[in-house]
């Protein structure tokens, strides 16, 4: 199996996503790439530790993707996230103009990305991302699928 062009940042992604449990949060991870390429933000879910219901990853790493870049606009950039997004994160993508989003597992519960919604392609919006899903989709999965798996034997 060969790499994809966004194995590198999933793994970064990945890498943000298991920052979340350490304040016993779902552990989902996001990273902004530049219109270069280069990482212009990062963020993992942090509602606990902040505790506040909008700190999901991908909003953390838009808000420091548009305070690195001194734009709201993230045009070129590319949102990569472990988790297909909420609809709150996917409308976050939309107006903030990114260019694409990749994610990694589907969330049939909640995502708005084809699962369950899709606000990101959805022609009634005025800003479409491309969006490209399933990169290292059985891995990001697998760290969800743990967490919760320990979360239910605690119960």
């Amino acid at each position: 199996m060969t790499a994809g062009p966004y194995d590198a940042a999933m793994g970064l992604a990945l890498e943000e996503a298991a920052l979340a449990v350490a304040h016993d949060d779902v552990p989902v991870g996001a990273v902004v790439l530049g219109p270069d390429g280069d990482v212009v933000g990062r963020g993992h879910n942090d509602r606990e530790g902040r505790g506040d219901p909008t700190a999901h990853a991908e909003v953390l790493a838009l808000r420091m993707a548009a305070q690195a870049l001194g734009e709201w606009r993230l045009a070129g950039c590319t949102l990569v996230v472990t988790l297909e997004p909420c609809p709150m994160c996917a409308g976050a993508a939309v107006l903030a103009r990114v260019e694409r989003v990749v994610f990694g597992a589907d969330d049939p519960k909640a995502g708005a990305a084809g699962s369950l919604l899709d606000l990101l392609r959805d022609r009634r919006l005025n800003w479409r991302p491309e969006v490209v899903r399933g990169v290292r989709a059985q891995e990001c999965a697998a760290v969800l699928l743990e967490f919760f798996e320990g979360h239910r034997r605690l119960r």
